[in-house]
This record gives structure tokens, C-alpha cells and sequence, in this order.
């Protein structure tokens, strides 16, 4: 199995199921080797796909691979998931899909800033901390993370 192989194969697979190929993972576990596929889309509410829009591509992924040699004759387990939230945030794409959402940011310089995504332009981001709105370049971004907050009150 070959990552770019698998790329140039399901790309258009999931792009006709609104999807976009995020990373292909091979991970030996045994006898046979699980193949990942991490996929994202705007979905619905342009904040990402649904689980159902997942199943559905999975079927046309599965379908596809198996007309195709490239996966190879050994087993594997077929895996596709979302991004979730335990991936950086790269591109603006990332962060258009989780305006609203809280965010640990820690920037090239070492600085660290929490806050929730307000706005999201072509080469920026607008954080609302407790105190201030800061913008912060993408390019001045080291690391972004989408904090899980379990109690999160509603707004107003």
C-alpha cells in the first residue's frame, strides 16, 4: 500500500461525497494492516461532516479500493474518520469550520493564547480571550488545538 497511491485513487472517491482526503495513515497491527483515512468537509452546517456523510463515502471508499489494486493483496482493516479534535489546525479552512469554538494557541515566538475563534480571514484569525481580541497570522502559528470543553455555558 502506498500513501500516494491511495491519495490519487479515493481524492475524487470523497470529493463527490463532499469530502476532502485529509491523511492517509498504514499502520501494521499483525497479520493485516489498518488503513486510515482521515477525511473533512464543510457538512451541512459548514462546521464539518456528519457521521452519516461518513458512512456513505466509507462504502464508496471500500468499493473503490476493492476494483483497485492499490490497497494490495494482503488484509486490512479499513478505518475513515473525521479530524476531531486532537489534530492541529493548519489551514483556514480548519478554523473557518470551528469558528465558535475555544482554541489553545501557541505561536513561533512561544506565546500562548487561549480563545475562542471569532473570525477567520484568508491569512488571519480573530481570538476573543477573556480580556481582548487579538488577530493572529497564520503563518506565526506553531501549534492550534481545539480545546474539548465539557460545561461550556450557552450565549445569549
Amino acid at each position: 500500500m502506498k500513501d500516494v497511491h491511495i491519495e490519487q485513487l479515493l481524492t475524487p472517491v470523497l470529493a463527490e461525497h463532499g469530502l476532502e482526503l485529509e491523511a492517509v495513515e498504514i499502520v501494521p497491527a499483525g497479520k493485516r494492516r489498518l488503513l486510515r483515512l482521515v477525511v473533512d468537509g464543510d457538512g451541512p452546517e459548514g462546521t464539518g461532516p456528519l457521521l452519516d456523510d461518513i458512512a456513505e463515502a466509507t462504502k464508496a471508499v471500500s468499493a473503490a479500493l476493492d476494483a483497485d489494486d492499490t490497497a494490495g493483496a494482503g488484509p486490512y482493516t479499513l478505518e475513515v474518520t473525521s479530524r476531531g479534535v486532537s489534530r492541529p489546525l493548519t489551514l483556514p479552512r480548519h478554523w473557518r469550520r470551528n469558528t465558535g469554538r475555544l482554541v489553545r494557541v501557541n505561536t513561533a515566538d512561544g506565546t500562548e493564547i487561549t480563545g475562542r475563534i471569532a473570525e477567520v480571514g484568508d491569512d488571519q484569525v480573530l481570538l476573543t480571550t477573556e480580556s481582548e481580541q487579538t488577530s493572529v497570522r497564520f503563518g506565526d502559528i506553531g501549534k492550534a488545538l481545539v480545546q474539548v470543553e465539557l460545561n461550556r455555558a450557552e450565549e445569549d
